[in-house]
C-alpha cells in the first residue's frame, strides 16, 4: 500500500555508523526534529552486486544531498555486525569502505512489513500450512520524506535494477520549489525551468510556451 501523500511510518530501528557505533533511527523523527528531508533507501543484501554500485552513488552525491538539506540513511535486513564488515571492506574488494551515511538493520523486517516491501509470498494448504517463497529481503524501495515527515516520492525497483541518484535530486528540487512557490513542476522539470500555476490558465500558457 502507498504511503505517498501520508507520515512515514513513526519507528525506531537499529542502525550501523561508519564509525561502528550501533544506533537506533526513527527516519520520521530525523526528518521532524531536524527540520530536514530525508532519503531513505532500501536494498536487498549487504556484500551482493548491485547494491554495493548504489551505496557508493550515493555516497558521491551526498555533497549535492546535504546542499538541498537532505539526510540519506541507507536500509536492509542485514545485521549491525555485517553492515559494519561490509563497511570495513574495500571498494575495489566489493565493499562500502567510505560511506559515512547510516545504515538502517530492520532484522526483524518490522519496517520493511509496515511498508510492504519485502520479496516474500505466503501460501496455505487445505490444512491450513503455510510455506514461503520469495527471497525474504527487501526490494529497491526508496522514499523522500519532506520536513513534516510526509512522503513526497516513493518508488520500488526490481532486484536486477539499479536507480538514477540524479532523479532523486531533481525530485528533491521539483518539491522544494512547490514549497516555496506554490507552482507546481510539469513534466522533465529541473532547476531553473519553468514551472506552472495549478490552474487552466497556467497549464494553458506553459503548453503555448513549450
Amino acid at each position: 500500500m502507498s504511503v505517498v501523500g501520508k507520515k512515514f511510518p513513526s519507528v525506531s530501528i537499529d542502525a550501523m555508523s561508519e564509525m561502528g557505533d550501533d544506533l537506533k533511527i526513527n527516519v520520521f523523527e530525523e526528518a521532524v526534529n531536524k527540520q530536514k528531508k530525508v532519503l531513505l533507501f532500501w536494498y536487498p543484501k549487504d556484500f551482493t552486486f548491485v547494491c554495493p554500485t548504489e551505496l557508493h552513488a550515493f555516497q558521491a552525491a551526498l555533497p549535492d544531498f546535504e546542499k538541498r538539506n537532505t539526510i540519506v540513511i541507507g536500509a536492509s535486513c542485514d545485521t549491525n555486525e555485517v553492515h559494519f564488515a561490509w563497511l570495513n571492506t574495500p571498494k575495489d574488494n566489493g565493499g562500502i569502505e567510505g560511506v559515512t551515511y547510516p545504515i538502517l538493520a530492520d532484522t526483524h523486517r518490522h519496517l520493511a512489513n509496515i511498508l510492504g516491501i519485502v520479496d516474500q509470498d505466503v501460501e496455505y494448504d487445505e490444512d491450513g500450512n503455510e510455506s514461503f517463497s520469495g527471497s525474504n529481503v527487501t526490494f529497491r524501495a526508496t522514499y523522500l520524506i519532506d520536513e513534516t515527515g510526509k512522503v513526497f516520492h516513493e518508488g520500488v525497483n526490481d532486484m536486477p535494477v539499479g536507480r538514477n541518484v540524479k532523479e532523486y535530486l531533481r525530485l528533491i528540487d521539483a518539491y522544494a520549489h512547490v514549497q516555496k512557490h506554490g507552482e507546481v513542476c510539469p513534466a522533465n522539470w529541473e532547476e531553473g525551468k519553468e514551472a506552472m500555476s495549478a490552474n487552466r490558465t497556467g497549464v494553458a500558457e506553459y503548453l503555448s510556451a513549450n
